[in-house]
């Protein structure tokens, strides 16, 4: 049965999204000032937050770039999932937490401390895990399949690309509240709402512009992205749970496992050659998560939220 599930999906590895130069800087610029306003929200404190709880900072960064990324190349290879889908939740897997999990983590009486440093040493961290583990694990699956044309991920390109559209931004906004701390405070906010909502559209207008070929394979792929999110929560609260955290910090690492900038691999599979022509499933994987991971994580914060904890020592 699950053969012939994976035959539905096997026509994805061919498909060539329509995305043209234009759509690929639009996405670039974007994605560029996201991490802009990122930087906007980087305070010291949390990086000092990281000898207040070295424990729970570990964790949660050992939770998102080692165990994900390793789990779901375990899911994968067990799934047998078609190549375009297979890469693209590794390098979902291998991105850093999205800024929206402040806010659930807010909303599921998480620890909201520990989610915004998370946040910020991940983001700043990804510039060299990102490629690093999704070259590792991306690699090391396609060296277990009998490819006619074999696929090679570039270390350095993907690490050039992550540094121009993620780090240089990160490194321009550390400057630009450095110098201009007063206006930072007034242009944080706007920056950030018109960032999600600016990338929002812009995923939006990408699927309508495909929508023929993901309106045929969204409730296909739908399932996939529904296990692999559920891997990623449930790999946060057991490893949290079984390094004894409280129930804040569970909940937080959970959320922050959970929650992918799943934006950083849409411009890694445009901007790279990592793909040969074709395998849109990687691209419709990284659009849909970015959606997905939206519901589940309001859906399990709002939860959490109505739960009367028991009072917990962090």
């Amino acid at each position: 049965m699950f053969e012939n599930y994976n035959k539905l999906l096997k026509p994805l590895d061919g498909i060539t999204l329509n995305f043209n130069e234009t759509g690929l800087m639009i996405m670039n610029i974007t994605i560029a000032f996201i991490m802009f306003g990122v930087a906007l929200g980087i305070k010291r404190e949390n990086f000092q937050n990281i000898a207040k709880s070295p424990k729970a900072i570990i964790t949660g960064l050992i939770s998102q770039f080692v165990l994900m990324p390793a789990m779901t190349f375990l899911l994968v290879v067990s799934l047998k999932l078609p190549v375009s889908i297979s890469l693209g939740m590794l390098l979902v897997a291998a991105c850093p937490g999205g800024n929206v999990s402040n806010f659930m983590t807010s909303l599921a009486k998480g620890n909201v401390a520990l989610s915004v440093s998370l946040t910020a040493v991940s983001d700043l961290a990804s510039i060299i895990m990102t490629p690093l583990t999704f070259t590792l694990w991306g690699n090391l699956y396609l060296d277990s399949l009998p490819l006619q044309n074999p696929i090679h991920i570039p270390f350095i390109e993907v690490l050039k690309t992550i540094t121009l559209l993620m780090g240089l931004p990160l490194i321009i906004g550390l400057w630009f509240q450095d110098k201009f701390p007063k206006l930072t405070k007034k242009i944080f906010k706007p920056v950030k709402i018109i960032s999600f909502l600016v990338f929002l559209i812009f995923v939006i207008a990408a699927i309508a512009a495909n929508y023929e070929h993901f309106s045929k394979h969204v409730w296909l792929l739908l399932p996939i992205v529904f296990i692999h999110n559920l891997l990623a929560l449930t790999t946060g609260f057991s490893i949290a749970g079984l390094l004894k955290l409280g129930l804040k910090n569970r909940k937080t690492i959970t959320i922050e496992t959970g929650i992918q900038n799943s934006g950083i691999a849409l411009v890694l599979i445009f901007n790279n050659k990592i793909f040969p022509d074709g395998y849109g499933g990687a691209a419709f994987i990284a659009a849909l998560w970015g959606i997905w991971h939206i519901i589940s994580g309001l859906t399990i914060s709002t939860l959490w939220s109505y739960r009367k904890d028991k009072k917990t020592k962090e």
